[in-house]
């Protein structure tokens, strides 16, 4: 009996003790969790290459063509390969005339870009429209451009023959003039070695297919290399 009672006075308190012993010590918070699986995706690293800027249409957006395949990609593996440390952004929309390129350019200026290769036209010329509006409004690009610290490579384009020689003639002058004029870099034909070759080219004729896009990445890329500083 006496065995009993003890029992009944010894188990509360055991039970207490071995509670307070799985429990923090007073005074002390927990100590925080250091796990380092917090369950976030950290973000990705922060690019810090100086940027060249595709600025353009659908030939600098890769119209048609799967992600990585359109020429600013080709033209950053390039560039990579040959060893320059640059980061191409790409700024092409597909539909995009030179009136949306005005719209468009504080965007492009924010990224502040060392090297802006600036495409537009074909949609203008492929819709008729005035060519001195052409000329005016890549004339507002390129010199809001220059004022921003950009090196600006402008990208020659023309037309198909069946817009009629005097049109083609002033729209293919916009070109020579403005790079006279702001002493661009330019390309003749971006196209070059492309357009008009069935083998490059999309099924609507105008847009280069993904090895047509190769091509003028390295067109781009004979053009854009004594701008370039090499790493290191």
């Amino acid at each position: 009996m006496i065995i009993a009672v003890l029992v009944r006075l010894l188990v509360p308190v055991f039970l207490a003790l071995l509670t307070a012993g799985c429990g923090s010590s007073p005074g002390r918070e927990a100590a925080p969790d250091t796990s380092p699986t917090t369950g976030k995706t950290p973000p990705p690293p922060i690019d810090t290459r100086p940027v060249i800027a595709a600025f353009g249409d659908s030939l600098s957006a890769g119209f048609g063509l799967a992600p990585g395949d359109s020429y600013p990609s080709d033209l950053q593996r390039l560039l990579d390969g040959a060893g320059y440390n640059y980061h191409v952004v790409n700024m092409g929309v597909s539909g995009d005339t030179t009136t949306d390129g005005t719209v468009r350019l504080p965007d492009v200026i924010a990224l502040h870009p060392e090297i802006v290769i600036l495409e537009f036209g074909g949609n203008d010329g492929l819709r008729g429209q005035p060519v001195n509006a052409t000329r005016e409004n890549l004339a507002t690009m390129i010199e809001g451009l220059q004022k921003a610290g950009a090196t600006v490579v402008l990208a020659g384009i023309t037309l198909p023959r069946n817009y009629g020689p005097d049109y083609i003639k002033q729209f293919d002058t916009v070109f020579t003039d403005l790079a006279t004029k702001y002493r661009l870099t330019r390309i003749p034909f971006l196209l070059e070695g492309v357009g008009g070759n069935p083998k490059l080219t999309q099924a609507d004729g105008l847009h280069p297919t993904a090895e047509g896009s190769a091509i003028v990445a390295k067109t781009v890329m004979k053009y854009l290399e004594p701008l370039l500083k090499r790493q290191g």
